[in-house]
């Protein structure tokens, strides 16, 4: 009898969830110094290097094991399906850009530490409903995933106040939205699937 091979299907979303645990591990290793110092998207001098470089690598690190799983359940279940759809160069361009976005934002509206993937996989869950947009045509599912997950952020931002930044977390679905007209609009090249 044959064993059936293991097939690493999405390469970007296995190295992501990967690199993120080993990080998160490096964390409980160092008593969260080294996910506060790499991890942690903050506001410190214009001339320090690092606070640039965080403005991306926040996504990597997550507070805790709960903070990590619940990210990841949601981009290991989606990532995929997007990578296969997209391609790999332009999933991981589509993640930084959400990196970006959200970092830049934080820098800019908050004074609080951010960091974990919840922008990304907000970003995903937005871009997976926008996969069967047609000329003209907004899918019912695409107005329901805003309206729920967006909308929740809102209601949450406006009426608690606690660690999660919903901020991020509606950039994202705003940049899932964007990426997810802009190539419907423009297609994705043929050779993405196969070569990126």
């Amino acid at each position: 009898m044959n064993l059936p091979k293991i097939e690493v299907n999405s390469p970007v979303i296995i190295w992501y969830a990967a690199i993120s645990f080993v990080i998160l591990l490096f964390g409980y290793a160092t008593d969260q110094h080294s996910t506060m110092a790499l991890f942690t998207c903050y506001r410190t001098s214009v001339s320090d290097v690092m606070m640039y470089i965080r403005m991306i690598s926040y996504v990597l690190g997550h507070k805790d094991v709960t903070h990590y799983m619940n990210n990841f359940f949601l981009i290991t279940l989606i990532g995929p399906m997007l990578e296969e759809k997209y391609g790999s160069k332009r999933l991981v361009g589509m993640m930084a850009i959400t990196a970006l976005v959200g970092g830049v934002a934080n820098l800019l509206v908050t004074d609080l530490g951010l960091l974990g993937a919840s922008g990304i996989a907000f970003m995903m869950i937005v871009l997976c409903s926008c996969t069967s947009v047609k000329s003209g045509k907004i899918p019912l599912t695409l107005i329901l995933v805003v309206v729920i997950y967006i909308g929740q952020e809102v209601v949450t931002g406006v009426t608690t106040k606690d660690s999660v930044s919903q901020l991020t977390h509606i950039l994202g679905g705003i940049c899932g939205i964007a990426f997810g007209l802009y190539y419907n609009k423009y297609g994705i090249p043929k050779t993405s699937k196969s070569k990126a």
